[in-house]
């Protein structure tokens, strides 16, 4: 098989979307097929046999996403080159508008996936009048597609409820050979000077999306309730750094800034929690790393996170913006032992059974139905 993605985010870049898609196409080589990525420029990096890298600027409500712009000549040139079987849009921005008009052109199988709940997005960003807009958009956008693939449960159910059709199931895993738990949580505690009984962490971008309003009001009751006892880690980076770091300060807290997946992996496994109040994901890759090292998870009671979370038994799902139930919820886990013990082993457990190869073989076998669809079977009458 042979697949062409476009999608406006790509490693380098750290966010769900790029390591999703990074994983994919590590997947495509290794399983003998052929992928060309179509991709905004980041830090100068060149094209190279598999990635095509488009000039691009950084979008100014959301540096870390670029605004590309696509040559459509020279993509049209690279892809008649590439010979593609199916084009995969993974994205609605300028290089997915590219991929969608360049398949209609060259009459090729379309796919598209869905990862990021814009119109919940609004609402943070002070731009909830733009919401049926971008619903008429997103239509318009996504109709085309012979597959939309989403990556929960809730996220199919949203998209039924605003007319989508042709939705399929894409969920994601998580590699349990390189996110498990760590044996050496004193070791790792002495590397960040923490002499705390309790660690909690964040993993995330530090922007408006991830409701760091209610993670900074749970931040300043546990740290009246719990004092020297307990230390944060806030893992990421963003637009609201700096604000966040005013708003919480820098007693009992560590801002680590974007970390590689072995120090992540230890910033996980020594924890005794991880806190993830977010309402807007379409699935949490952060949620089911943390439970893949051994570490429960209390997340907000929606989109992607309450179909991964389960209650009291992998973690703790919470009333989303409530940081009076999410605080409840902490105190209840650092004063009982055993009901850590238990959400730890059941996380993990839970995390095996999440895994790539199966979840990706499932996606190919969809890709493949697409391309070569099979002709129903004809029954012969009874005579």
């Amino acid at each position: 098989m042979r697949v062409a993605i476009f999608s406006d985010t790509y490693i380098p870049q750290v966010n769900g979307v790029a390591k999703t898609l990074n994983r994919f196409t590590n997947y495509l080589k290794e399983n003998e097929h052929s992928y060309h990525v179509f991709s905004p420029q980041v830090f100068d990096l060149p094209s190279t046999e598999d990635v095509t890298r488009l000039k691009s600027v950084p979008l100014k409500i959301y540096p870390e996403c670029k605004i590309s712009f696509p040559n459509l000549s020279k993509i049209k040139k690279t892809l008649r080159e590439f010979k593609p079987d199916i084009i995969h849009i993974a994205t609605p921005f300028t290089i997915g508008l590219s991929g969608l008009y360049i398949a209609k052109k060259m009459k090729l199988p379309l796919v598209a996936s869905y990862h990021t709940n814009f119109d919940h997005y609004l609402q943070y960003y002070n731009l909830s009048f733009l919401e049926n807009i971008l619903w008429k958009y997103l239509d318009w956008f996504h109709k085309p597609s012979q597959k939309i693939f989403v990556p929960s449960k809730d996220t199919l159910t949203h998209l039924v409820t605003k007319g989508f059709n042709n939705l399929s199931l894409w969920t994601h895993g998580v590699d349990c050979s390189i996110f498990r738990p760590i044996t050496n949580q004193n070791e790792i505690k002495q590397k960040y000077n923490i002499t705390s009984k309790y660690t909690i962490c964040f993993v995330g971008r530090i922007a408006p999306e991830k409701d760091l309003e209610t993670l900074s009001k749970i931040i300043s009751y546990t740290k009246q309730r719990f004092g020297h006892n307990l230390t944060w880690l806030i893992v990421g980076d963003g637009p609201k750094k700096e604000e966040m770091i005013k708003k919480t300060g820098t007693e009992h807290i560590i801002y680590t800034g974007y970390l590689q997946k072995s120090e992540l992996v230890e910033i996980y496994g020594m924890c005794d929690l991880m806190v993830f109040p977010s309402d807007t994901e379409t699935f949490g890759n952060v949620v089911l790393e943390a439970m893949a090292c051994g570490t429960p998870v209390i997340g907000a009671n929606a989109g992607g996170v309450k179909n991964i979370i389960r209650d009291y038994s992998t973690g703790i799902l919470c009333e989303p913006q409530n940081f009076s139930s999410f605080c409840n919820a902490i105190e209840g886990c650092l004063q009982g032992n055993e009901l850590l013990k238990h959400m730890s082993k059941k996380a993990r457990d839970y995390a095996l059974t999440q895994d790539w190869n199966s979840i990706f073989n499932k996606l190919v076998m969809e890709f493949e139905m697409i391309i070569s669809p099979q002709p129903p079977i004809l029954l012969s009458k009874k005579a």
